[in-house]
């Protein structure tokens, strides 16, 4: 009896000892706040071509702008247009435009985003400054084409009997003429001869169109040069029309230009004296990433088309060497800037 007692008051001691333990303190929960690092966007280039760009010409475009921004690891689009709204939309990751004429309002765009990259690619009227660079436009190589076209022709025609049809009252055309002659003269100074077959006349022979004239009416133009006996001449890419073409090609001429029009002239295309701005646009692209703007880069020509039956690998290689001369100004073409 006494035993069981004192195990009832040893338990009831051990619960009352356990009811009085002093609880733990609990601990204020930790709120996490997740801690997002912002991914950066991808670097934009926005290529700008006109709607009605021919096919070939756009999809040429397309592709140099494409692998550009590839090798760069950006993103490329392409738009027929571009606003403001547009523009400032695509920030801050656009980094350059690129745009071709007409002109979408480059001078517009580039003071609304100076943290973007302009370049304005044969677009007249801009000057290249800040954010904004131009490849091309006002500064079209008129005079050098002609130049190095007159140097050509003098080198190829049959004692020296050269000309140009060209265009009256136009700054290119006017300029075409001059720089022509003294090409024509860088070659063989007056070329003169006592023993040119007869008639002999006063070359390089000039024939302008005027502006008001017809096309219908270039053929006879271009008539004047054979009743002077020119045999290679050089036809302004503004009247270059596919008939005054043929009708030169008809009689045998020698025709140096700007673009061979057709594979049924090649017999008498000497060579294409070609603006291309596609070196240029790589040329330049590095530095308007770079951030390096406000250039002015003339547009660049190129010998292409060339006949080796008119003009032979040493006449060629004296040609590139003036073209090369042109393009680094150690050789000028006489024309006032």
């Amino acid at each position: 009896m006494r035993i069981r007692l004192l195990f009832l008051l040893t338990l009831f001691f051990l619960v009352s000892c356990a009811g009085k333990a002093t609880p733990e303190p609990l601990l204020p929960t930790q709120t996490f706040t997740p801690q997002f690092t912002p991914t950066p966007s991808v670097p934009l280039v926005i290529l700008i071509l006109p709607a009605d760009m021919p096919q070939e010409e756009s999809k040429q475009y397309q592709t140099l702008v494409y692998n550009l921004a590839q090798e760069n690891k950006m993103r490329f689009q392409v738009r027929n247009t571009l606003t403001v709204e547009e523009l400032q939309a695509e920030l801050p990751a656009l980094k350059i435009v690129i745009a071709f004429a007409p002109d979408p309002g480059l001078a517009t765009l580039a003071a609304a985003a100076p943290e973007v990259q302009f370049l304005a690619v044969d677009i007249p009227g801009l000057t290249a400054g800040g954010n904004l660079s131009v490849i091309g436009g006002s500064d079209r190589p008129v005079d050098k084409q002609a130049f190095l076209a007159g140097y050509i022709a003098a080198m190829i025609a049959p004692e020296w009997r050269a000309g140009i049809l060209s265009q009256r009252d136009t700054p290119g055309g006017e300029s075409a003429r001059t720089a022509f002659t003294n090409g024509y003269r860088f070659y063989c100074g007056y070329c003169r001869s006592p023993n040119f077959t007869q008639p002999a006349y006063d070359y390089p022979i000039v024939v302008r169109i005027p502006t008001d004239a017809l096309e219908g009416e270039y053929v006879g133009y271009a008539a004047a040069l054979l009743d002077y006996m020119v045999r290679a001449v050089y036809v302004y890419p503004e009247v270059a029309t596919p008939d005054v073409l043929s009708y030169l090609a008809q009689y045998g001429v020698a025709i140096v230009g700007q673009e061979l029009p057709s594979e049924d002239l090649r017999p008498y295309w000497v060579a294409s004296i070609q603006p291309n701005v596609v070196p240029a646009i790589q040329n330049v692209f590095a530095d308007l990433l770079a951030g390096r703007g406000g250039q002015a880069v003339p547009t660049p020509l190129y010998l292409t088309d060339v006949n080796p039956n008119l003009l032979s690998e040493g006449k060629l290689r004296l040609a590139q060497e003036v073209l090369d001369g042109l393009q680094n100004s150690t050789i000028g073409t006489g024309v006032n800037p």
